[in-house]
């Protein structure tokens, strides 16, 4: 199914306050290819595991989505595929007034160190009367150097 996803992406400005407590899974990507994105995906929450495949329009705050979910077979075979560097990082859900929620990723390995929060929308009025919370950072929506498959071609964050 596609659907269009509507986001604003921040650098975090500090680690919020009691982390630990809230719902995190580790999550390893990498991109076939990165125009047009084609991204292959595992996420581990608890002992589940669930591999995803993600085409991606054009755009950098609104843009089309289509996901496909893969065996574990599908998503290693195409993760030979891969252009670039994978990222593995690990994924903080943290609930947000009005039934937002924040999606703190705390990179790992050779981007350690970069911390990015994305929140998503239902649409752009309520994008564009959206406040972000003090511990948010820098909003880098509009900074394509942020997207995960740019990351995806840097040898490293710094």
């Amino acid at each position: 199914m596609i659907r269009v996803e509507i986001e604003r992406k921040y650098r975090m400005r500090m680690r919020p306050e009691h982390l630990e407590m809230y719902s995190v899974c580790h999550m390893t990507q990498g991109y076939i290819c990165t125009e047009p994105v084609i991204r292959v995906r595992s996420i581990r929450h608890d002992k589940q595991e669930l591999y995803v495949l993600t085409v991606k329009g054009t755009g950098l705050v609104e843009r089309e989505e289509f996901e496909l979910s893969l065996s574990k077979e599908q998503y290693e075979r195409l993760s030979q595929k891969v252009d670039g560097y994978v990222i593995e990082k690990n994924r903080y859900r943290i609930p947000l007034e009005g039934g937002l929620v924040a999606e703190l990723d705390e990179f790992l390995g050779r981007l350690q160190g970069l911390w990015l929060v994305e929140v998503e929308f239902t649409s752009r009025e309520a994008m564009a009367n959206f406040t972000p919370p003090q511990w948010f950072g820098e909003d880098v929506s509009h900074d394509g150097t942020f997207q995960n498959s740019r990351l995806s071609q840097m040898e490293s964050y710094r």
